[in-house]
């Protein structure tokens, strides 16, 4: 009874748990759960009621961080806007804490361009937690993101936000193209080169997205394929290719197409302008309210407390004299800024603008105009240039492929190879294939010196001159035959048969040193290289003045021991004989060093 009790009440808790989550489960699909709400907004009274955060400062700080990346398109560059024009950012850590203004953070900026609760949709079950089991076999619990797809309740266009759905999303895919891009992919945040497609080229020939280089002293751009094709034993990309003549007729292009709109788009460049000065200044406006309503409270404070409790009254003074430097602080950098404003056009000035507009070739080559704004531009209308080129003939075809999906072809001539104003004599470079062929680039050196010629610009040739010159005119270099090691290589039974013995003698005498042996790897067989030096040293009669271990001792007056690492060193000779009663090692005795073997040890 009593385990059938527990039973029932585990099934109850059960049931009551499964009642709980399904009631959230419900209360979050009518977008009326309370949950955390990112920095900018707070709970209204009504049931599921989002409102903006009643501090204005807060909401302008958000909007600008959307406004700044329509205009930059990179949560990077809004992130060093900000620091840029030294403004701060609202932070809390939690719902209860209150508002703290600190310099941004890139996470808190991608933060707020990733979710989807500034664009007025309400969000819930975006994780999901699962067990699993790690490599010990023990059971443990991880959160796992989800994609957007697999959310349990998204319900856009919920409360009033930021930005609308459409402006979302746009964000996030100018997000994921600022990424590395993935092989066969275009891509890529904008970068301060000077190469006007990057991010935009794709190979012609294999579909690749292009790399840029620079190349020479001024950095001159050029585009090349990351694929590598095999050609004489050698990797070469299969497009390599200069950018001068590529982005010229791109840029060609490009304002020949912006024309009808280019009035319209010189007059919102100027409003932008100002459009930018007015959003830091407003900021900053906020920032002196809210330094003047710190001070006040702190006089306040102040003025609140007994005159005779000096010691709080201290650090509420201290207090009030910081909160008044800082909103002095902030007056002065507002009226900086102030200063620094842009004057608004006038009508002149924007009769003038407009005459400009119909031009836009003097704006898009101002100095005032980055590589980086030129690039931005060549973004908004085209989405990828494919390039293909045809070094035979001397030219490259370019496809540029609009946004809406219009096309246009273009046909490019790539510069041909002059040939070199100064340049080695044929005779030399006839003579250098030759040598290259038998010597070394040191050794040519030295023929070419001593036959009086020079380099192309008068001097003396070196090894170093030989191979430059060398590389320059495509000559092979002298390679030398590798010579192997003379004799054959056996096996210890091979051997033992050649030179008539009996495999555990020979592989005692290689152990001992006699005999010189070979390992592929240690522990591995032992082999022998059987040369005639070694041939020479087996013999089945001792040659005269050879004599046994023991003579040898006696006429060197030597112990045994000596006389093997003698022998070991080469420093006497000896065979070994292989016929006969006496078999063994014969030693020619004759001190060819009459010192020796009197040198103490």
């Amino acid at each position: 009874m009593l385990g059938l009790k527990g039973t029932m009440s585990e099934a109850e808790l059960h049931i009551l748990r499964a009642r709980l989550d399904g009631g959230i489960r419900n209360k979050a699909a009518r977008g009326e759960l309370r949950r955390g709400l990112p920095i900018g907004f707070v709970w209204g009274d009504e049931d599921g009621e989002v409102r903006f955060h009643p501090h204005a400062a807060v909401v302008a700080a958000i909007r600008s961080v959307f406004e700044r990346f329509a205009e930059l398109g990179s949560a990077r560059r809004v992130w060093l806007w900000f620091h840029a024009e030294g403004l701060n950012f609202p932070l809390r850590l939690n719902q209860t804490d209150e508002i703290r203004w600190t310099p941004p953070t890139y996470t808190a900026i991608h933060h707020i361009l990733t979710n989807p609760v500034y664009a007025g949709a309400y969000c819930y079950g975006k994780t999901r937690r699962e067990r699993y089991v790690d490599a010990q076999g023990q059971i443990r619990q991880r959160i796992r993101h989800l994609p957007q797809a697999e959310w349990a309740v998204l319900i856009p266009d919920h409360h009033e936000g930021f930005i609308d759905w459409a402006t979302y999303a746009a964000n996030q895919t100018r997000l994921d193209r600022n990424t590395r891009p993935q092989p066969h992919q275009v891509g890529g945040a904008l970068r301060e080169g000077a190469a006007l497609l990057q991010s935009l080229a794709t190979c012609g020939h294999c579909g690749r997205r292009l790399r840029t280089h620079y190349r020479g002293r001024t950095s001159i751009p050029g585009y090349h394929c990351a694929g590598k094709d095999i050609v004489g034993g050698r990797g070469v990309y299969c497009l390599n290719v200069g950018g001068l003549q590529i982005d010229e007729a791109v840029t060609q292009a490009f304002l020949q197409a912006l024309e009808p709109a280019g009035m319209q788009a010189a007059l919102l460049a100027a409003q932008q302008l100002e459009a930018d000065h007015d959003t830091a200044l407003t900021q900053w406006r906020l920032a002196v309210e809210r330094a003047r309503y710190e001070a006040d409270k702190a006089e306040r404070r102040y003025r609140a407390v007994e005159p005779e409790n000096r010691l709080v009254a201290r650090g509420l003074e201290t207090e009030w004299e910081q909160r008044l430097r800082a909103l002095d602080e902030a007056q002065v950098e507002l009226t900086r800024r102030q200063q620094q404003r842009p004057v608004a056009l006038t009508s002149s000035e924007r009769n003038a603008l407009l005459a400009l507009g119909r031009d836009l070739k003097p704006v898009w080559f101002a100095p005032t105009t980055t590589r980086r704004d030129q690039k931005e531009l060549l973004r908004a209308l085209l989405e990828e240039v494919i390039i293909a080129v045809f070094r035979n003939e001397y030219r490259a075809h370019l496809t540029l492929r609009w946004r809406g999906g219009r096309l246009t072809e273009l046909e490019v001539s790539l510069p041909r190879s002059r040939p070199a104003t100064v340049r080695t004599d044929e005779d030399t470079l006839v003579l250098l294939r030759r040598l290259a062929v038998h010597y070394p680039d040191d050794v040519i050196a030295g023929i070419l010196n001593r036959q009086g010629r020079t380099t192309a610009r008068g001097l003396r040739f070196t090894a170093n001159l030989v191979g430059n010159t060398r590389r320059h005119w495509h000559i092979p270099r002298f390679e030398p035959q590798p010579e192997g090691p003379e004799g054959e290589l056996l096996s210890i039974q091979q051997a033992a048969n050649a030179l008539n013995l009996a495999p555990s003698t020979l592989h005692r005498w290689v152990n001992e040193g006699f005999v010189a042996g070979e390992q592929v790897t240690p522990g591995a067989p032992w082999q022998i290289r059987l040369t005639d030096d070694l041939r020479r040293q087996f013999v089945e009669e001792a040659p005269e003045g050879y004599v046994v271990m023991q003579e040898a001792t006696q006429s060197l007056g030597v112990s045994r021991q000596t006389v093997l690492q003698r022998v070991k060193r080469g420093e006497l000779d000896a065979v070994h004989v292989c016929c006969g009663r006496r078999k063994g090692l014969r030693i020619k005795a004759v001190d060819n060093h009459p010192d020796l073997f009197n040198l103490s040890s």
